[in-house]
């Protein structure tokens, strides 16, 4: 992509379609995992849900915290799932409980990148997602955030 798209539907609809088939895949899954008080937009150049400045504007750099976002990278579809971000807890029982499925991981501090469905395990992938409501989420931000 080199213009960054509007909206999301013009985002999923940019992607190559056999990419983009599985990008809206996920994109569905995690949609319908996400708690309430999260809002979908484009931020960042991807579709990501994020808590808006009206529930939480004591951010770092003044925009809305990222919570879940989806992207189609030059070589790979990404996932970035915030919660896990840095090395705590929720990320070591995520990595465990991916890892006691046998696929592999390819992951950052918060980015699973994959390339098709079959490299997902979409129940983890909704679980994960649907785990953290947005005080949750602000508290490991907060806990993150003094460090």
């Amino acid at each position: 992509m080199t213009a960054i798209p509007a909206d999301v539907e013009q985002y999923l609809d940019a992607v190559e379609p056999e990419r983009g088939r599985t990008l809206r895949a996920v994109f569905d899954v995690v949609d319908a995992a996400v708690p309430e008080g999260y809002v979908l937009g484009i931020h960042w150049g991807m579709p990501t849900w994020v808590v808006p400045l009206e529930t939480y504007p004591d951010t770092y750099n003044g925009k809305p915290l990222g919570y879940v976002a989806l992207a189609a990278q030059k070589r790979h579809l990404a996932l970035y799932l915030m919660a896990l971000y840095s090395d705590s807890d929720e990320d070591r029982r995520f990595r465990e409980a991916w890892t006691a499925t046998g696929r592999r991981l390819d992951m950052g501090k918060s980015c699973l990148r994959f390339r098709t469905l079959e490299d997902l395990d979409l129940d983890l992938v909704r679980e994960t997602v649907a785990a953290f409501d947005v005080d949750d989420f602000l508290g490991i931000y907060e806990r993150v955030r003094s460090r």
